[in-house]
This record gives structure tokens, C-alpha cells and sequence, in this order.
């Protein structure tokens, strides 16, 4: 078995703003920003859920 990683994400966390890092081949590296945790978790995962949606069609 073979693995590969097709993304990598950071969550850090700066005073009261949370920042996620994200990184994949077809979108390169990106970042989201907010004083809501949960925004930010939303904000990833529809990225990489249209991401891999339009990588796999």
C-alpha cells in the first residue's frame, strides 16, 4: 500500500483569532482567518470539499 498526502492543514490559534493554513497541490496554500473556531472549520472544509469534489469528477 502506497500512501500519499493530498493536503495538509494547520490550525493555529494567535489571542482570540483562529488561523487555518491549508495546502494542496491543485490549490496551492491558503489561509482562513477568524475569532470563531467553528467559521474557520467551515471555511475549510467546503475549500477542500469543492476542491476534491472538481479533482475527482
Amino acid at each position: 500500500m502506497v500512501e500519499e498526502v493530498i493536503c495538509t492543514v494547520e490550525f493555529i490559534k494567535q489571542a482570540n483569532i483562529y488561523l487555518a493554513r491549508v495546502q494542496s497541490e491543485v490549490g496551492g496554500v491558503r489561509e482562513y482567518k477568524s475569532n470563531s473556531i467553528n467559521e474557520v472549520l467551515e471555511q475549510v472544509v467546503i475549500d477542500l470539499q469543492e476542491e476534491f469534489e472538481a479533482s475527482f469528477e
